[in-house]
């Protein structure tokens, strides 16, 4: 798990609420980690849902902060919580990102604007949208596709949870 490394930075946690699914809704694993600035900001918080038995990770949501480095993508680049999957999967091929849809989705009565993108391995399932205070949510499943039902799961958690104890 790459993106639970941690640099000599030591960050509070995150100045941002975090659009995720509840840990009790879960029937696996939760993992946690926080994308530090050598600052010490926090520039993004990533939740990794593992299944039960050591299956691997089934998903991970990221959410990203305006300005953080990981939302700077080039061209055909899978996001950075694609690429943390595959490699917590040990998928070694390349993937890139072969096609992307907005698609209209509701969330908590707000209309969201979500961006599905097809990537060239058809195991990966992965959709991004924006939040009003500029925070870019993404989900990435493996083997599993992301439906309309999901987003209902979504919702801030307490900003205790990414503290240092």
């Amino acid at each position: 798990m790459s993106f639970l490394r941690r640099r000599s930075a030591a960050p509070a946690g995150p100045d941002f609420d975090v659009l995720a699914m509840d840990p009790g809704d879960w029937p696996g694993n939760l993992g946690a980690g926080l994308l530090p600035a050598p600052d010490g900001s926090c520039q993004g918080v990533f939740l990794r849902y593992d299944l039960f038995g050591g299956r691997g990770p089934a998903m991970i949501i990221g959410n990203l902060p305006e300005g953080s480095p990981a939302r700077e993508l080039g061209e055909d680049e899978v996001p950075f919580e694609v690429a943390q999957l595959l490699d917590a999967l040990d998928h070694d091929e390349e993937v890139t990102v072969v096609e992307t849809e907005d698609l209209p989705v509701m969330h908590d009565g707000n209309l969201l604007i979500v961006k599905r993108i097809k990537c060239s391995e058809g195991r990966v399932s992965c959709v991004q949208f924006d939040r009003s205070d500029g925070v870019l949510v993404t989900i990435a499943s493996w083997d599993r596709p992301i439906t309309d039902d999901l987003y209902a799961l979504l919702k801030p958690l307490p900003a205790e949870m990414f503290q240092q104890g």
